[in-house]
């Protein structure tokens, strides 16, 4: 991605969440094919800075489930993602509630077994999926505790 659409992704993020906190997922609450929206705050891998970037997110068990896909299905790991996986912990905001949460990346047969349950769900992600060579993560996050 060139300098300048770095910044303008960037931007439209910054924008995102500062609409979704205002409203309280309101506004800037849904995503590609109308998914839901968390906001996701963690660490940076690098700088330890917290960053924090909207995400689609489906419920499960009592948790709820990320893919690690980027902006418009870009092939790149995004880095997000790479500081989920590094810290193994984070913070999400879904409307007005807030949760600390456990983040652990699936295994290749929980990762399956959950993309076939979730996938018709998803034909964004799904689209994605069926590119060649093209297998993406899916990571559990669990809530900790609630600060409402």
């Amino acid at each position: 991605m060139n300098p300048v659409m770095r910044k303008a992704v960037r931007a439209g993020t910054m924008a995102n969440v500062w609409l979704y906190r205002r409203t309280n997922g309101r506004v800037g609450g849904r995503g590609m094919g109308r998914l839901p929206l968390l906001l996701l705050t963690v660490p940076g891998r690098k700088s330890g800075r917290p960053h924090t970037v909207p995400i689609a997110y489906f419920d499960h068990n009592g948790g709820y489930l990320v893919v690690g896909t980027g902006m418009g299905g870009s092939k790149r790991t995004p880095q997000w993602f790479l500081n989920l996986e590094a810290a193994g912990k984070g913070r999400i905001r879904i409307r007005e509630h807030e949760h600390d949460v456990d983040a652990r990346l699936t295994s290749v047969v929980e990762r399956d077994e959950l993309w076939s349950q979730g996938a018709a769900r998803a034909t964004y992600f799904a689209k994605i999926q069926a590119r060649p060579g093209c297998t993406l993560p899916i990571v559990v996050l669990t809530a900790q505790s609630v600060a409402d």
